[in-house]
């Protein structure tokens, strides 16, 4: 019996002491190597998908996708932005807009556009600034405002003022501030 209490306390020590050993190797050695492994593994599924997109884009049916995706997304930024050359011509535009709607007594300014261009702002699109004044009445004003909200490029109305008429017709005075982007004239 003494002999069997001695051989179970020396199994008991060795287990223990064996165990203590594996929970160490574990922590020291096999833990980090897994979390090594799983890290390669992300950073190879990530390969993977920058390795597939590149084949992918390679293929010459993709290429045609893409350069046709590229002109569709060129031609809507001809919706929101006029080239630096055309920008001349929305003062134009916007005259016979007015002229057509048959708003009254029009003016426009284009204030310097040169103080406003800083080296820290977009590199691509700046905003010109437009006033504008005129005298109309309620639907003359609806449908210039209508008609200036529908144009290519897009002519963005920041604020506008609305003053009744001293005379006491259904007329009154109309102040607007109008923006437009364009496209910056290419540095060189």
């Amino acid at each position: 019996m003494r002999n069997y209490k001695k051989y179970i306390l020396t199994m008991s020590v060795v287990w223990a002491a064996s165990l203590v050993l594996f929970v160490l190797a574990y922590f020291l050695v096999i833990s980090p190597q897994l979390k090594v492994k799983a890290q390669l593994v992300s950073e190879l599924a990530e390969k993977q998908q920058i390795y597939d997109a590149a084949v992918t884009a390679a293929q010459e049916d993709n290429k045609k996708k893409q350069a046709e995706e590229i002109e569709g997304l060129k031609s809507k930024l001809g919706d929101y932005a006029v080239e630096f050359e055309e920008s001349a011509n929305l003062t134009f535009d916007i005259g016979r807009i007015a002229a057509d709607k048959q708003v009254g007594s029009f003016t426009i300014k284009t204030p310097d556009q040169s103080k406003s261009s800083d080296k820290l702002g977009p590199k691509y699109l700046q905003e010109n600034r437009i006033e504008i004044a005129f005298a109309s009445n309620f639907r003359q004003f609806a449908a210039f405002l209508n008609a200036l909200e529908r144009h290519r490029p897009v002519i963005f109305v920041d604020r506008f003022k609305v003053l009744r008429s001293e005379q006491g017709d259904a007329s009154g005075k109309v102040d607007m501030d109008l923006s437009v982007f364009v496209r910056k004239r290419p540095e060189g």
